[in-house]
């Protein structure tokens, strides 16, 4: 790939993430979110509660993010926290029923959101899109394995 195309896929995936995340701020605000707090919240909607620890791992941040986010959203009322059973070191996030009622209307916006996001584009491509993504994001994932061959980039 020379650099002309390499920079111009290289802006467009900047330019997208940096006004998708605007655009998520813009609609979350009205509901007293951040961006990364509806994540958390569809997380445990979907999965229902869960050990922090848990919940840093299936959003991909580091603990001390999950803990800013739980306090504010227990401060707000959304989310409750207790000690696990079996570890009192560990606490466990659950959705209270603020919490749900919360979650259900950001799915609604993120139904919105998404639509907005591909409008224009064939069907087939909507389609397409979460597995091109997925790979896009496996792709540069820093925590990713190197291969077992040797540095990529035959360096």
């Amino acid at each position: 790939m020379d650099f002309e195309q390499a920079d111009a896929l290289n802006q467009a995936i900047r330019l997208l993430s940096l006004r998708h995340r605007a655009r998520t701020a813009a609609l979350l605000a009205p509901l007293g979110l951040h961006p990364g707090q509806e994540a958390l919240l569809l997380e445990l909607a979907r999965t229902g509660p869960m050990i922090q620890a848990q919940l840093s791992e299936a959003l991909g941040v580091e603990p001390p993010s999950v803990t800013l986010m739980t306090r504010k959203l227990e401060a707000a009322g959304h989310i409750r926290r207790r000690p696990a059973p079996s570890d009192k070191r560990a606490g466990i996030v659950e959705l209270t029923d603020s919490g749900k009622a919360l979650a259900d209307q950001v799915k609604r916006l993120w139904c919105a959101l998404a639509e907005e996001t591909v409008t224009g584009l064939p069907a087939q491509t909507v389609a397409e899109l979460p597995v091109l993504l997925a790979t896009l994001t496996g792709n540069v994932d820093s925590r990713r394995p190197r291969h077992a061959h040797g540095r990529r980039n035959g360096g």
